[in-house]
C-alpha cells in the first residue's frame, strides 16, 4: 500500500517521463498527490550531454529522480545499434547518476534490464546470478550498459552513503506500447503482424526463431506501480526483480496472441533469425518481501487490453 505523506513533499524528475512506462509512473505519482513532477523531453534535454543534464538539474531542483530514460528495441535493433545502444545508455545513466549525487538530489531510482543477466542464467532467475556469466549476445551491449548503473549504485552507497537503487524488469507490455514494427518488442510486434494480416486476408504469417524460448512479460500498470514502491520503501544496496511470476514459450505466445487478435491463418517460423535468450523468467520474492510488491494483471486479460487499446488507437 502507497504511503501518500511521504509523496506529498517530493519534487520528482522522471527521464523518459513521455515514454511508455513513463506516463505510467507520472500518473501513478500524480494520484500519489506528487504536485511537483518534472519530465524533460529528449528535444529539450538530450541526457547523453553533461551539459543538458546540469540545466536539466538546474531546472528540476528534484529530490528524487526516476531514471526511466533508455534508447531500447527489439532483436532487430539491438543487432543494428549495439555501439549506439551500448554508448548511449551507459554515458547517459553513469554522468546523471554522478551528478545527481554532486548536486544532492536525495534519492536516485535506476531501472535496469532482464537483458543484464547471463545467457544460460538458471530459472527463474534470481538476483545472486547477475554476475555468473556474459549477457546473450544480441542485447549485451545494452544489458551491459544499463547494468554499470548497479555497480555504480553500490560504489556511491559505498564511498559516499548516496541512496541510488537498481530495479531489473521483466519485458513490459500493455496499452500506450511502441508498435513501429523497426523497433517494438515481441508482443506488439505480434499484435500489429496478426492484426494487419487479418485485414490483408494473409494465410500465413512469418515468426522469428523456432518458438522455443520462453519469455516473462509484466503488465505496465504493474511495472510502475513496482517502481514506486521501491522508489518509496525501499532504501538498499541490492538488485531487485520486478516480474509477474508467469512464464510462457514464444510458440505458446504466438499462438494465444493469434487467437485473442482473432488471426486464423498458419504461423511459419523462420528458423534462420535468432531465437534470443533460451529462457527468462524471474524469482520476484525479493521484490515481495522487501516492499511488498506483487503483480496483479492476468496475462491473457492483460494481452486483451493491449490488443484493444492498439486497435483503437493505431491512426
Amino acid at each position: 500500500m502507497a504511503d501518500n505523506s511521504f509523496w506529498q513533499s517530493r519534487r520528482v524528475c522522471v527521464t523518459g517521463g513521455a515514454g511508455f512506462l513513463g506516463k505510467v509512473v507520472v500518473r501513478k505519482l500524480r494520484e500519489r498527490g506528487v504536485k511537483d513532477v518534472f519530465i524533460p523531453n529528449i528535444e529539450d534535454y538530450d541526457l547523453v550531454k553533461l551539459e543538458d543534464i546540469n540545466r536539466m538539474l538546474n531546472d528540476t531542483n528534484a529530490n528524487m529522480i526516476i531514471h526511466l530514460a533508455a534508447q531500447v528495441g527489439g532483436i532487430g535493433a539491438n543487432r543494428e545499434h549495439p555501439a549506439e545502444f551500448f554508448y548511449n545508455n551507459l554515458v547517459m545513466g553513469v554522468q546523471l547518476m554522478h551528478r545527481a549525487w554532486e548536486t544532492g538530489v536525495e534519492k536516485f531510482v535506476a531501472i535496469g534490464t532482464i537483458c543484464a543477466y547471463p545467457k544460460f542464467t538458471p530459472v527463474p532467475f534470481n538476483e545472486a546470478n547477475l554476475w555468473d556469466g556474459y549477457p546473450e549476445e544480441t542485447n549485451a551491449p545494452y544489458g551491459l550498459a544499463k547494468k554499470m548503473l548497479l555497480v555504480q549504485a553500490q560504489a556511491y552507497r559505498q564511498q559516499y552513503g548516496y541512496n541510488a537503487i537498481f530495479l531489473l524488469p521483466v519485458n513490459l507490455y500493455g496499452p500506450g506500447d511502441n508498435f513501429n514494427p523497426k523497433s517494438s518488442h515481441v508482443i506488439p510486434a505480434l499484435i500489429r503482424k496478426c492484426i494487419e494480416a487479418n485485414e490483408a486476408g494473409l494465410e500465413e504469417i512469418e515468426v522469428w526463431g523456432d518458438g522455443s524460448p520462453t519469455r516473462e512479460f509484466l503488465y505496465i500498470e504493474d511495472a510502475a506501480e513496482g517502481i514506486l514502491l521501491a522508489a518509496e520503501k525501499y532504501n538498499g544496496p541490492e538488485p531487485v526483480n520486478l516480474g509477474s511470476g508467469y512464464e510462457i514459450s514464444i510458440k505458446d505466445l504466438v499462438e494465444l496472441i493469434a487467437r485473442l487478435a482473432g488471426y486464423k491463418g498458419s504461423l511459419i517460423w523462420d528458423t534462420s533469425k535468432p531465437n534470443g535468450q533460451p529462457r527468462r523468467a524471474l524469482d520476484t520474492n525479493r521484490a515481495r518481501n522487501y516492499f511488498g510488491f506483487q503483480a496483479k494483471m492476468g496475462f491473457e486479460e492483460g494481452l486483451k487490453n493491449t490488443i484493444e487499446w492498439y486497435r483503437a488507437n493505431r491512426n
